[in-house]
């Protein structure tokens, strides 16, 4: 079990980004959030370049697909190619229900594909994946 998991919200929309908060806050209120707008942020807190937002290991990454400046396509492919990110654990997040999509976040070695809608009222089912995941993932030594 990963007794200290941090999780790294990459949303544009500020609503969805809170109600993610509040949900996996519900379910393990010692989860440690850390938010970034964008996958440009995101990259910038993963290389510990971002002047203000720190994530520690244990990781993971809730990841949108359609956002500004770097989508996460590009975010993507940016962890996959960096030998020092490309282990990363990352799950999308997503409004977008297309296949093309799907297969594209899969052909990216991505954990687990979740479209908005369908992840129920508050993202319950979000939060208890969340909760599951930290509780089958054996820490490394």
């Amino acid at each position: 079990m990963i007794k200290n998991l941090n999780v790294l919200i990459v949303e544009d929309d500020d609503v969805a980004a809170e109600s993610i908060t509040r949900s996996l806050k519900k379910v393990a209120p010692d989860i440690s959030l850390v938010y970034a707008e964008h996958g440009k942020t995101a990259i910038e807190i993963l290389e510990n370049r971002h002047p203000s937002r720190t994530l520690k290991a244990p990781y993971l990454v809730l990841l949108d697909l359609n956002m500004p400046v770097m989508n996460g396509f590009e975010f993507l492919e940016y962890v996959r190619e960096d030998p020092v990110l490309q282990d990363s654990v990352v799950f999308i997040l997503t409004t977008s229900n297309d296949d093309n999509d799907r297969s594209r976040a899969y052909d990216n070695n991505v954990a687990g594909y979740m479209v908005k809608s369908s992840v129920g009222p508050q993202f319950a089912k979000l939060a208890m994946l969340m909760d599951a995941y930290r509780n089958a993932v054996e820490p490394n030594r």
